[in-house]
């Protein structure tokens, strides 16, 4: 009898006070994206985004200190403006671990409620390392938004 393993995931809610439409852009536009991406050690965010199905992305952050590079890419799986967004997500130096993000946004009370999933990481340390990647990144991206 095969045994199914189940790799780790994260699901992670968050309400903004902004439409929809904006937060998709922060997520899809390059120049929106260097404003907020990476935890709150990261000092400089190089992005190129083409947010479409098959389109790549590469995200550079770069370490407050001591400079340390933490280099992504992904392809586009799905693309629905201001809706849904499904991408890839794999490390320069981790190839072979991709996993999945996906996000959804959904109107509330004049905001937005992301809904944000990331599955199949490689163990769960790399799940329990994301999830204070994410959550610090958020606390960034809500004041990026308010601005």
């Amino acid at each position: 009898m095969a045994t199914v393993t189940t790799k780790p995931s994260l699901t992670i809610k968050r309400r903004f006070n902004a439409p929809p439409a904006k937060v998709f852009a922060a997520w899809t536009d390059p120049e929106k994206l260097k404003h907020w991406m990476g935890g709150r050690e990261i000092g400089q965010v190089t992005a190129q985004a083409d947010a479409r199905v098959g389109g790549r992305f590469h995200i550079m952050m770069l370490k407050s200190g001591d400079g340390e590079q933490h280099d992504v890419s992904g392809v586009y799986r799905e693309v629905i403006p201001n809706e849904k967004l499904v991408f890839t997500w794999a490390w320069k130096s981790t190839p072979e671990r991709e996993s999945i993000v996906t996000i959804t946004f959904k109107a509330d009370n004049g905001g937005t409620l992301m809904t944000f999933v990331h599955e199949q990481f490689f163990d769960e340390d790399a799940r329990d390392r994301h999830q204070y990647g994410w959550n610090t990144s958020f606390e960034k991206l809500e004041k990026y938004l308010a601005a």
